[in-house]
């Protein structure tokens, strides 16, 4: 991801399309991320791009997180995911259970698919840039992302997202995601519109970090 990429799309139904255009940016893949704030609806938006990309898989980064690493999971990643990716063969990796505080079989597939997605906070980081085809970046400022997901978790998880804003904006500060994003994806209604994003060029060469 070492240029702007040019000619965006110029809404959600011509997503799908362009990305199918840009060229790999890891093994065979096309590796797109989707980052930002908890609770600005990256799992919903990457459900919907899933489909119209006809089954294209999704990794969610909740899979690969701990309670104790929220944001430390670039190694597991790019040992599990990432590198099996990129020679082409399949990634095989246990998700993490939220409840039980362990890795929890069944194992879980990723193939070497035209696309794959991953979501999370921190999707776009600075370690994954260069492996990524396009970053999107869900534009809602980060006090109503935080409201709407306190209310989908309820008031049990008060404690966790008390936790979790701290280590968020440490993370964000640290690392920023949306300097980099070629695109922004705004909810409108029932729907997403497309705009360009601010992409600031990155000077690691694609592949390496």
């Amino acid at each position: 991801m070492n240029a702007p990429l040019r000619n965006g799309p110029a809404s959600f139904d011509d997503l799908a399309p362009w990305l199918l255009a840009q060229p790999p940016s890891l093994g065979p893949v096309r590796l797109v991320a989707v980052d930002g704030h908890a609770g600005s609806g990256k799992t919903t938006f990457s459900g919907r791009l899933a489909a119209a990309l006809g089954g294209a898989p999704v990794l969610h980064l909740d899979d690969l997180a701990t309670h104790e690493e929220l944001f430390e999971w670039t190694g597991r990643l790019r040992e599990q995911v990432l590198d099996p990716l990129g020679r082409g063969e399949t990634a095989r990796f246990r998700a993490y259970d939220w409840v039980t505080r362990r890795f929890a079989p069944p194992e879980r597939e990723i193939g070497p698919e035209p696309v794959v997605l991953v979501e999370g906070v921190g999707a776009g980081r600075r370690a994954l840039r260069p492996h990524l085809a396009c970053l999107l970046w869900m534009e809602l400022p980060h006090e109503h992302s935080w409201e709407r997901g306190q209310l989908r978790d309820g008031a049990e998880l008060s404690d966790f997202w008390d936790g979790w804003m701290r280590a968020e904006r440490g993370h964000f500060a640290a690392d920023p995601t949306r300097p980099y994003a070629e695109l922004l994806i705004l909810q409108r209604g029932g729907g997403y519109e497309v705009l360009p994003g601010p992409h600031k060029t990155t000077t690691t060469p694609r592949g390496r970090t």
